[in-house]
C-alpha cells in the first residue's frame, strides 16, 4: 500500500538562467537558455548517492520517462548541499548515508534553504524509526533500493503532482503513528545535538581529526575540539570507537 497525501510541492518551470539541465543521461553544463530550451514542464532532478554504479541505474532508469532532466550528480551530502544551490532542481534523490554529510542532514539543509525543493530519500534498510526522521528532515518520499526498479518513478511522478509517496512498511508506520500517536517511541538521544554537532560526529566517526574537522567546516580546531567536548557529554559516550557505533546505528556512516 502506497501513502499518497496532498503535500505542498514546487511549481514546475524553466530552469534558472545561466544553468541548463540537460535530458538523461547527459550531465547538467552552462549554458545559454537561448542555445536550447527544455519543455516548461520538465523537471530537473539532482541524484545524490557515493556509489557510482548506484547513480548510472538511476540515471538509466530515471532516462526511460520523458520530461525528466538531470541537474547534477553529488557524490557527498556536502556536495548535494552546494549543487542543490547552484542549480535549484525540483527534486533531489538522496541516499540516506552519504560520506561528509550524511542524507538526513543534506535533505534538512536543503528542505531550508530550497522550500520548493522536494527530497526522496533512498535506502538500502527499513526501521519505523529511520521512517519518522525521514519525515522530520523534511523529506516526502521514501523507496528502499530493492524496490527501486518498481517504484522510484511512481515515487518522481508523486512528488512532480505535489503528493508524497512512501513505501508500503513506511506508509503503514506513518499511519499507525498518526492514528496513536501514544505508541510513538521517545525522541532519540542525538536530538539533543544540534545541527553542527551533528556534522562533526559524523565527520569525526568518519576518522577525521580535529584539524580536519575544523579546516572542512571552517572553524577553528579549538572551536572543533569543544564541540567534540560537548557532543561526547550529550551522549554520554566516552571514546572514539562508541562515536562510531552510535553514527551507524542512526544511519550517519556505513557500518
Amino acid at each position: 500500500m502506497s501513502m499518497r497525501g496532498r503535500i505542498s510541492g514546487p511549481t514546475y518551470g524553466l530552469p534558472h538562467e545561466g544553468v541548463f539541465c540537460t535530458p538523461f543521461p547527459s550531465f547538467c553544463r552552462y549554458s545559454s537558455l537561448s542555445e536550447l530550451m527544455p519543455a516548461s514542464n520538465s523537471i530537473r532532478i539532482l541524484i545524490a548517492d557515493d556509489h557510482e554504479i548506484v547513480r548510472r541505474g538511476l540515471v538509466s532508469l530515471l532516462s526511460s520517462r520523458p520530461g525528466l532532466v538531470l541537474c547534477g550528480e553529488a557524490r557527498t551530502g556536502r556536495e548535494a548541499v552546494v549543487l542543490a544551490e547552484q542549480h535549484r532542481p525540483d527534486i533531489v534523490i538522496m541516499d540516506i548515508r552519504m560520506p561528509e554529510l550524511n542524507g538526513l542532514e543534506a535533505t534538512r539543509k536543503i528542505r531550508k534553504m530550497l522550500p520548493k525543493t522536494e527530497v526522496l530519500v533512498l535506502s538500502l534498510h527499513y526501521s519505523d524509526r529511520l521512517v519518522q526522521e525521514i519525515v522530520d528532515a523534511g523529506a516526502r518520499a521514501y523507496v528502499l533500493k530493492s524496490d527501486a526498479s518498481s517504484e522510484l518513478l511512481t515515487a518522481v511522478e508523486a512528488l512532480a503532482s505535489s503528493r508524497s509517496f512512501f513505501t508500503s512498511g513506511a506508509a503503514k508506520t506513518l499511519i499507525d503513528g498518526f492514528s496513536n500517536p501514544a505508541s510513538t517511541q521517545a525522541p532519540p538521544l542525538h536530538k539533543s545535538l544540534t545541527a553542527r554537532e551533528r556534522e562533526i560526529v559524523q565527520l569525526l566517526a568518519e576518522g577525521k581529526s580535529s584539524k580536519e574537522v575544523a579546516v572542512a567546516l571552517g572553524i577553528s580546531v579549538k572551536t572543533a575540539d569543544t564541540h567534540r567536548s560537548n557532543i561526547m557529554r550529550k551522549l554520554e559516550i566516552h571514546s572514539v570507537s562508541e562515536l562510531v557505533r552510535y553514527a551507524v546505528k542512526n544511519n550517519m556512516i556505513e557500518p
